[in-house]
């Protein structure tokens, strides 16, 4: 069984292509802001987008390997869809209204003792940092079946 982890190529790929995108997050804060977020390497949102990269390197992988006319290559593209479209769609809409609900505690118990905890506003991705995941997991897909395949 340990074996075929070792041997599975597109599940490798899938977390190269995930770790590649979280590594990628610090730098590529500090190249738009020139700020360094360290954490970025530990949570959602941000540039790429590491659900994307990983869901879409995993899909053209299963391409590759097993081929695009196979219903395992159909289920991939529909968990595929399902990923990018929440990356992109309903977490982005999350996060704009975890901003605004903090910024309505901000503003009603300004000067009150009374703290309450913010809830988290980066939990989405932009179109721009979804497009990049997308590319992302498709070259990390081609290079390892060039690698593997």
């Amino acid at each position: 069984m340990f074996q075929d982890l070792l041997s599975n190529h597109v599940l490798w790929i899938s977390l190269i292509a995930w770790g590649l995108a979280q590594f990628l997050k610090p730098f590529l804060e500090y190249l738009e802001t020139r700020r360094w977020v360290w954490g970025l390497w530990f949570s959602s949102g941000g540039m790429p987008s590491s659900h994307s990269a990983l869901i879409v390197s995993a899909m053209v992988a299963i391409g590759l390997f097993e081929g695009f006319n196979t219903p395992l290559f159909a289920l991939a593209v529909a968990m595929a869809m399902i990923v990018v479209y929440d990356a992109a769609g309903v977490r982005r809409e999350a996060g704009k209204h975890a901003e605004r609900i903090n910024l309505l505690i901000e503003e009603f118990l300004a000067g009150h003792p009374l703290s309450e905890q913010e809830l988290k506003e980066v939990i989405g991705h932009t179109p721009g940092e979804v497009i990049a995941g997308v590319v992302l997991g498709i070259l990390c897909a081609l290079i390892g079946f060039g690698i593997w395949g």
